[in-house]
């Protein structure tokens, strides 16, 4: 009777151990997986080309000091001139904890965008890369160095990149690029599906095909 009496406390502590485990594993599954409630635009997202309703939509989320994105912008800026007025491209932040200053290139950016000049912003930026990137501390006098070349008002863009609502505004991107499965940059919506790229011309191969069929 006794034996009997420890065999089942055994099982019963078995299976409380089983469904703890379960219960962990479900909940570790649910924290790593993608939320499902991200979306690819809102109505704050830069939107650097816009062809109208309908029209085919490339969102890209992008770090400004990552070395990938670098090389990807020349080639988005030609798609961008192949594909002028056939194609909405939507620009997203997505700045990586391993770039030290990717969030500051994104607060001038998005100060920047205060003054309806985030285009003007961005592709600087880009053009400066290798200047203010890879570097061991931030260095957001290099940014507003910026802002004083394009002839921003400097008051202005101080109290934007100071303000935590613009912080706020980049890390509602990232979020945003959580929720949708985001892990690296450049990553390429286009009309809402994440593109896997393994080749160059797979951007536009794909842009091709969306918009000619």
């Amino acid at each position: 009777m006794k034996t009997s009496f420890k065999a089942l406390i055994i099982t019963l502590a078995v299976i409380v151990l089983v469904a703890i485990g379960a219960i962990v594993f479900a909940l570790n599954q649910r924290a790593s997986a993608p939320s499902g409630d991200g979306e690819t635009v809102r109505t704050d997202s830069h939107v650097l080309d816009d062809a109208g309703e309908g029209a085919v939509t490339l969102v890209e989320f992008l770090d400004f000091e990552c070395e990938a994105c670098g090389a990807f912008h020349p080639i988005v800026e030609d798609l961008r001139e192949k594909y002028d007025g056939e194609i909405t491209y939507v620009v997203r932040y997505f700045p990586l904890p391993g770039h030290i200053n990717s969030t500051q290139a994104a607060l001038a950016a998005e100060a920047a965008a205060q003054q309806d000049r985030f285009e003007d912003m961005y592709a600087m930026l880009f053009e400066t890369q290798a200047e203010w990137g890879e570097k061991p501390v931030e260095t957001p006098e290099v940014f507003r160095g910026f802002a004083e070349q394009l002839g921003l008002d400097l008051a202005a863009y101080d109290e934007a990149v100071a303000d935590p609502a613009t912080l706020a505004r980049i890390e509602a991107d990232k979020a945003d690029g959580v929720a949708l499965g985001v892990q690296s940059t450049p990553s390429f919506f286009l009309d809402g599906t994440l593109l896997e790229l393994t080749a160059w011309g797979d951007l536009e191969a794909a842009i091709e095909k969306a918009v000619n069929g």
